[in-house]
């Protein structure tokens, strides 16, 4: 399958008050057209910057990231982000909230082709009824689910989820991690997931791509089996049970809390 997205020997330092700060050292990363990609890895490693480069929110010091074979060279216009914190304007309605980015990026649908397709990814996450509500009125989990079909509104073809379910309890994450996979199968998308949880990143990607310590390199991929329809049930099978402690190891490998090859 074709490479949607590719990041090749990318490095970038920040300069700082105290000096520069080397964020990312050769990272490499690809992502397959359709492909969903979780990338995980110590605080700091610079997994954000990482969705910055992507969006062209950022320009790498060295290396390219390109889309389609192009390099980016500024911000894009279809890909889609979603954060931890949803950010709803308080002062419009979960409707209204969906529609904002289609008041920023060029759309060809009509007002009323925009409105059926707010109404429609608000179906599918389960917020039909609460379209005239204010996010005041809504519960976290209901306000991310909002913030996700903002995401999909202008139907980009990549999303960006920055640790969009970071902040919520464990039963309304595993319930939005369900609904993550009926989304992408009405709204087809190329993901990129940035998340410290690991059961979050098997559950959802296709590959989990584990960063090293700053500055980061990509230190281990996991290619995540396709088992068809995923329920929160294969989270406890042994296959799940052994990624997750590849997983595990090589995240205290880059955290330098163990040697690089498990010794037996």
């Amino acid at each position: 399958m074709e490479d949607l997205i590719h990041i090749s020997a990318v490095r970038h330092t920040f300069r700082t008050a105290s000096g520069p700060l080397p964020v990312l050292d050769g990272l490499e990363l690809s992502v397959p057209e359709g492909g969903f990609v979780a990338v995980v890895g110590p605080s700091g490693c610079g997994k954000s910057t990482l969705t910055r480069l992507v969006a062209g929110l950022l320009i790498p010091d060295e290396g390219d990231v390109s889309v389609h074979g192009a390099k980016i060279v500024g911000p894009r216009s279809n890909v889609g982000m979603a954060f931890q914190n949803p950010v709803l304007l308080e002062w419009r309605t979960i409707l209204q909230n969906v529609l904002l980015p289609l008041e920023i990026v060029p759309t060809k649908l009509t007002k009323a082709e925009a409105e059926a397709r707010a109404r429609k990814l608000l179906a599918l996450v389960g917020l039909d009824g609460f379209e005239d509500k204010r996010p005041s009125e809504l519960s976290g989990g209901m306000k991310q689910r909002a913030s996700l079909c903002r995401a999909l509104i202008h139907q980009p073809e990549v999303l960006i989820l920055d640790e969009p379910f970071g902040a919520l309890d464990a039963f309304t994450r595993e319930d939005l991690w369900q609904i993550m996979h009926r989304v992408k199968a009405e709204e087809p998308f190329t993901g990129i997931l940035i998340t410290h949880d690991l059961r979050e990143s098997i559950f959802l990607a296709d590959q989990v791509v584990v960063l090293s310590g700053r500055p980061a390199k990509t230190q281990f991929v996991l290619d995540v089996p396709d088992v068809g329809v995923r329920t929160l049930d294969h989270l406890y099978s042994p296959e799940a049970a052994e990624m997750l402690n590849i997983l595990r190891h090589q995240i205290e490998v880059a955290q330098g809390r163990a040697p690089a090859q498990v010794t037996s």
